[in-house]
C-alpha cells in the first residue's frame, strides 16, 4: 500500500458529499469511482445519461452509499445553480466541488468561428464560475474545498489548441483567485491540470495520426510520446488517486496550487 492510497484510513472522509462534473467518463468517471472508494457520498453530473447512469451504479457498489445523479448541460446558464440545489436537496450539504466538465476543439487558429468561443467558454470556464459561486456558502459552512481540473494548455500555449489554452488559463486564474478569497472563508480551492491521460481525446489523436500518416497503433503512440518527450501516457486512475488525496484531510495545508500531472511534459518553472 503506497503513502498516498486512497484505501488508507487517513483518506476516509467523515460523512462528506462531493459533486462532480463530467462524471459519466474519462478522468471524471474515475475521479467519481475513486471518491467512492474513499468514502465519499456522490452526486455526479454529466450529459449522457447512459454513461452517467453507469457510473451512478458503479459508485454506489463500491462506497455502499447510493450515489445520486442528475442530466445536465453545463452550457446552460441556469444548470449549474440546479446542480448545486439537486445535490443538496439529495444529501443536505456538500464538502467537495470537482469541476470536471469540459472539452474544447482543437483546430487551425483562422477556421473557428466567433460561436467556437463562444461555446468553449461556456461549458469549462463559465460553468465553473456559476458552479463555484452557487457552491461556495455552502462549502464555506463546512471547510469544503473545490478541485478545478484543468489541462496543461493553461501554462503551455499550442497553436492548434488556442480555444482551450485560454480556456484553461483563464479557469488556472479563477482558481488562485479564489484560493485567496479561500482563505479568509475556509474553503480550499486548488487546481490539477492532467497531460496526456489514456481517454477519449489521447485516442481519438492517436487514430488521427494512424489515418494521417498510415502507421499502427503502436507506432503512433511512440511517435506522440518522442514528440511530448514523456516515457508513456498517463490514466485516468492517476489523476484520481491526485484529486482523492487533495479532498482528504492529509492535504489540508494546500491551497491555490496547481499540480502538473503530466509525466514531465511541462517543463515551465
Amino acid at each position: 500500500m503506497t503513502e498516498f492510497s486512497t484505501t488508507n484510513e487517513a483518506l476516509a472522509p467523515k460523512k462528506k458529499v462531493a459533486l462532480v462534473t463530467g462524471a459519466s467518463r474519462g478522468i471524471g468517471r474515475a475521479i467519481a469511482l475513486e471518491l467512492a472508494r474513499a468514502g465519499f457520498s456522490l452526486c455526479l453530473a454529466a450529459r449522457d445519461s447512459q454513461s452517467l447512469a453507469e457510473t451512478q451504479q458503479s459508485a454506489t457498489a463500491l462506497s455502499g452509499k447510493p450515489a445520486a445523479a442528475i442530466v445536465a448541460d453545463l452550457k446552460k446558464p441556469d444548470a449549474p445553480h440546479r446542480c448545486i440545489e439537486f445535490a443538496l436537496g439529495q444529501f443536505g450539504q456538500l464538502d467537495l466541488l470537482v469541476n470536471c466538465a469540459g472539452a474544447t476543439r482543437r483546430g487551425e487558429f483562422l477556421d473557428f468561428t466567433f460561436e467556437d468561443w463562444l461555446d468553449g467558454f461556456a461549458l469549462k470556464f463559465h460553468a465553473s464560475v456559476l458552479l463555484c459561486r452557487a457552491a461556495w456558502p455552502h462549502l464555506a459552512s463546512r471547510s469544503g474545498s473545490i478541485i478545478n481540473i484543468i489541462g496543461s494548455s493553461s501554462r503551455t500555449p499550442s497553436a492548434d489548441f488556442t480555444i482551450g489554452g485560454a480556456v484553461n488559463s483563464a479557469l488556472l486564474n479563477l482558481t488562485k483567485a479564489l484560493a485567496d478569497k479561500g482563505s479568509r472563508d475556509g474553503v480550499r480551492v486548488n487546481a490539477v491540470n492532467p497531460g496526456y491521460i489514456k481517454s477519449g481525446r489521447l485516442y481519438a489523436r492517436i487514430e488521427s495520426l494512424m489515418k494521417e500518416r498510415q502507421l499502427s497503433e503502436s507506432a503512433a503512440e511512440e511517435e506522440l510520446l518522442t514528440a511530448y518527450q514523456i516515457g508513456h501516457f498517463g490514466s485516468p486512475q492517476d489523476v484520481a488517486q491526485l484529486v482523492a488525496f487533495l479532498a482528504s484531510d492529509q492535504s489540508a495545508y494546500i491551497q491555490g496550487a496547481t499540480i502538473d500531472i503530466d509525466g514531465g511534459a511541462t517543463r515551465g518553472i
